[in-house]
């Protein structure tokens, strides 16, 4: 069975889903220590936390999978993979039609496939996955103009701010997300450009890319002093911008804006109290709502080509169950032969006929037989006819 366990914005907001995430990493880890789960796919971005496991052993009556947190979405089968193929189209984001998330899924399958816990299964359904959001953003306007989360913390800017035409702004991590947020800025005719990181030459490679300056992290409050726009985007694990860091500034704390767009998050709570304009991923909803109202034509057309690879995706699923009956009904075949085929030489010795020319004659026979017994169990998998599935593994005495 393959199941999905997750939080995402769609449920929660950014405080509560910094809480979520956690019990969800221990309810993963209590299914772990039961089951010794092989094969799983963590997917964390800035506005999910999700875990896709395949296992033979857990049902949907496992205990620990009965919580009372309904914040916590499980889902089993059909749902989980329906779930997958949207999010990787776009539509499960904040900002529908995205196309960072397609990237932060490949990368999710590649550390498990280089970690080792990507078996067949999630390998075939990541696999799918990743073709269907392609095939979406190929064949539907779903991405066309869209906006990223990093642009949308821009527009969210200018909403409050206005042009940030001569403004000078500040972007904190130079990661993926503080990326975003460059690449969106770079449209922007700024007065001044700065970019902190703690990696230094991470920022000056990025800085670069915007004619702007990379500076120190260490060096923060003295570009905080000066900034008009702040924008936070970095992976690490507490605040970096707090109330009582601000207070030891010497800056007018009403005409800066602070945007947090990390997860979690970059800027404390207490930083609202002293600052009039601070702001985090939920603010960015109203600007996800405006583009989502854009992009709603493209969602029929979408869902259409979800609906027709799952169908392809479930007949490879069928064609994976009987290609282990088949091997295992190929091997065995394999072994009669070779086994009649020294029982054949043995007591053709006085004979004027070749090994090579008997093994020829014994291979073609089981080539023949097999031939039309394969392409009959398959064809009956891609129906769905289990019957002749189950006649199959009761014929041969294959399991």
């Amino acid at each position: 069975m393959i199941l999905n366990l997750r939080v995402d914005h769609k449920i929660a907001d950014i405080q509560s889903m910094e809480v979520i995430s956690k019990e969800i990493d221990d309810l993963f880890r209590k299914l772990q220590e039961k089951y010794s789960i092989g094969e799983y796919v963590e997917i964390s971005t800035c506005n999910r936390k999700e875990y896709y496991i395949h296992s033979k052993f857990i049902s949907e009556n496992e205990e620990l999978l009965s919580h009372e947190n309904r914040s916590i979405v499980i889902d089993y089968g059909q749902s989980a993979v329906m779930h997958l193929l949207r999010m990787t189209s776009g539509l499960e984001s904040m900002i529908v039609g995205e196309d960072q998330i397609l990237g932060q899924v490949k990368d999710a399958k590649h550390r498990a496939v280089k970690d080792h816990h990507c078996g067949n299964v999630l390998d075939a359904v990541f696999t799918k996955a990743i073709h269907v959001g392609q095939v979406v953003r190929n064949k539907t306007k779903i991405n066309k103009g869209s906006v990223s989360i990093g642009s949308a913390a821009i527009d969210l800017a200018e909403k409050h701010i206005g042009t940030l035409d001569d403004k000078s702004v500040l972007v904190i991590g130079a990661g993926k997300m503080g990326k975003l947020v460059a690449k969106a800025l770079a449209e922007k005719n700024l007065n001044a450009i700065f970019v902190a990181n703690r990696t230094f030459y991470v920022a000056v490679e990025l800085a670069k890319d915007l004619g702007g300056q990379a500076i120190l992290f260490n060096d923060l409050e003295k570009y905080l002093a000066n900034a008009d726009l702040v924008i936070s985007a970095t992976s690490a694990p507490h605040a970096i911008i707090t109330k009582e860091r601000l207070l030891n500034i010497d800056m007018d704390y009403d005409n800066v804006m602070f945007v947090d767009i990390a997860n979690p998050r970059d800027i404390s709570d207490d930083v609202s109290e002293i600052c009039s304009k601070s702001f985090n991923i939920d603010d960015l909803r109203e600007i996800a709502d405006e583009n989502t109202k854009l992009r709603i034509k493209e969602f029929g057309e979408a869902e259409n080509i979800i609906n027709d690879e799952f169908i392809l995706l479930k007949e490879s699923f069928k064609i994976m169950e009987v290609d282990g009956i088949l091997g295992s009904l190929r091997t065995s075949m394999e072994n009669i032969r070779q086994r009649e085929t020294e029982k054949a030489s043995t007591k053709l010795s006085d004979v004027d006929v070749s090994d090579k020319i008997l093994d020829n004659l014994t291979n073609s026979i089981v080539n023949k037989i097999f031939f039309d017994i394969s392409k009959n169990v398959k064809k009956a998998a891609k129906d769905g006819n289990n019957d002749v599935i189950d006649a199959a593994k009761y014929i041969f005495n294959f399991d």
